[in-house]
């Protein structure tokens, strides 16, 4: 009914630049919250960066001033710019949105998540 589809990732060297789009497509109504998460082998998935529907935004310390997230709702589409890499942030991205889709005559509300992709920022 409903995918994210994430693209954007790859290899860049430290200090550098990557920007991530994240397209929600299917029977979609509205979608609320949309992020970014990641996780790196061996550790649990942490929040990188939020945006509401009214585009307010929440990014995790490690990312402030580093990481812009937007959107474009006509699109369905959120985007994580990311500059100034470093090694750390190496490791796989996951698309995050809290949305409502149709399924016939129903609405419903959930919670869903993309297939990820890797960052990688060599030293």
């Amino acid at each position: 009914q409903v995918q994210l589809v994430e693209s954007g990732g790859g290899l860049v060297q430290a200090g550098g630049s990557l920007t991530l789009s994240c397209a929600a497509s299917g029977n979609i109504f509205s979608i609320n919250a949309m992020g970014w998460y990641r996780q790196a082998p061996g550790k649990q998935r942490e929040l990188v960066a939020a945006i509401t529907s009214g585009s307010s935004t929440n990014y995790a310390d490690s990312v402030k001033g580093r990481f812009t997230i937007s959107r474009d709702n006509a699109k369905n589409t959120v985007y994580l710019q990311m500059t100034s890499l470093k090694p750390e942030d190496t490791t796989v991205y996951y698309c995050n949105a809290d949305l409502k889709y149709y399924s016939g005559s129903y609405l419903y509300t959930q919670n869903y998540w993309g297939q990820g992709t890797q960052v990688t920022v060599s030293s």
